[in-house]
């Protein structure tokens, strides 16, 4: 006779709250569902900037979170990024101003490397010898503050918009703004992954 077909078990599925890090207060965000905690490791969430202040004006910004670790029913992220909404991006472009765009990796005193993806949009049309000086404005503060700040400090720097107020009162003197922003910041060197690039090149050196 053939054997009975025994039915697999399933496991029960449980909500997990969300925690954004740090840099953002630890704010909870929407929770998430699974069957086993280690399956969310490495799972992306997202977020508005206004979802963790409270400021409407921060609607516009959207944030990337990666959870990093599951403890006591709690899943807990790292910040893998921030980008402007694509309608925002759009707005911000008007006839018969420029955009001055801007890409340039940076290190954090902690050594974190991230990409920096500067806007900086004016009130008229300018030359191109002041769109690189507005360029360069832009590389060099942002290279020497996050020499000086711990990753946390950049992040929180960054999507707060010091880092760009900072850049918009130096290079006004260049030609007049409309806007100054980071429309997108990637991660893409962690302290972790910058330590096991070391003990690599250790080991390789050793062998």
């Amino acid at each position: 006779m053939p054997k009975p077909r025994v039915k697999a078990r399933v496991k029960a599925e449980a909500w997990y709250p969300v925690y954004a890090p740090p840099a953002f207060g630890e704010v909870e965000l929407p929770a998430v569902v699974s069957d086993d905690p280690s399956k969310l490791i490495g799972s992306g969430v997202e977020a508005t900037l206004y979802d963790i202040t409270g400021d409407y004006s921060h609607i516009n910004i959207k944030l990337r979170f990666q959870i990093v670790r599951v403890e006591g029913g709690k899943a807990y992220t790292e910040f893998k990024g921030e980008e402007y909404l694509g309608d925002y991006l759009r707005s911000l472009v008007r006839r018969g101003s420029s955009k001055v765009d801007s890409i340039f990796d940076v290190e954090t005193r902690d050594g974190y490397k991230l990409r920096i993806f500067l806007l900086c949009c004016t009130a008229k049309r300018i030359s191109r010898s002041q769109a690189k000086a507005i360029r360069s404005i832009g590389r060099r503060i942002m290279v020497e503050k996050a020499s000086t700040l711990n990753f946390t400090q950049f992040v929180q720097e960054a999507v707060l918009s010091k880092l760009a107020s900072d850049v918009y009162n130096e290079a006004k003197k260049i030609a007049p703004l409309r806007h100054v922003g980071i429309r997108k910041i990637k991660v893409l060197t962690k302290l972790v992954e910058k330590a096991e690039e070391v003990e690599a090149v250790a080991e390789a050196q050793n062998s």
